[in-house]
């Protein structure tokens, strides 16, 4: 569907280059002297890399519907996904390439938002925290807690992330999904 650059709005996504883009931010700019424009940040919905782009009010832009839906994770079967959509309880499969880097703290039964367009999820969105177990890692000293150190250790996923000293195995630590890092030592 072809829009008018008037009716922009942040989070909207738009096809620019072949991909989708969503808007982040925009501005209408009215110089003294010429013709008004609008300067737009797109973020690539995929990639995640960011454009800037300037548009006058005669130009048309290429939009496109983004819907918003809760999934949870049921398996894995290859490099195949399946997800339940909460809303309305169908299944939904995502190959190995939508999921992305996110497949590094994909665990089971874990809530997720995925970005449909045209009833096929373009990206997965995984939540800013998830509570993880340790099932590997070598054991701390006596004394380590004081030092600022870190080992390596493996959550239930099968990923390798730095863990302060004292975590041992059979520990539940939160940690950061955004950045991957340990955050704090849950109780559980």
């Amino acid at each position: 569907m072809t829009i008018s650059i008037n009716q922009l709005t942040s989070g909207m996504g738009l096809i620019v280059n072949d991909s989708i883009y969503v808007v982040v931010e925009y501005s209408h700019v009215k110089p003294g002297k010429g013709t008004a424009f609008v300067r737009v940040k797109l973020k690539n919905l995929k990639t995640d890399q960011v454009l800037e782009r300037t548009y006058k009010t005669a130009d048309k832009l290429e939009d496109v519907q983004l819907e918003e839906r809760k999934l949870q994770n049921l398996y894995r079967s290859g490099d195949s996904f399946h997800f339940m959509d909460n809303t309305n309880y169908e299944e939904v499969v995502v190959d190995k390439e939508t999921v992305g880097d996110a497949i590094k703290f994909l665990q089971d039964n874990l809530e997720v938002i995925g970005i449909f367009s045209d009833k096929k999820m373009q990206k997965m969105l995984l939540p800013m925290f998830i509570e993880a177990e340790i099932v590997q890692t070598e054991p701390g000293f006596k004394g380590d807690s004081s030092r600022a150190g870190t080992k390596p250790a493996t959550i239930d996923t099968g990923t390798v992330i730095q863990v302060p000293l004292f975590v041992e195995v059979g520990d539940f630590i939160k940690i950061d999904t955004r950045t991957g890092s340990y955050v704090e030592r849950i109780k559980k």
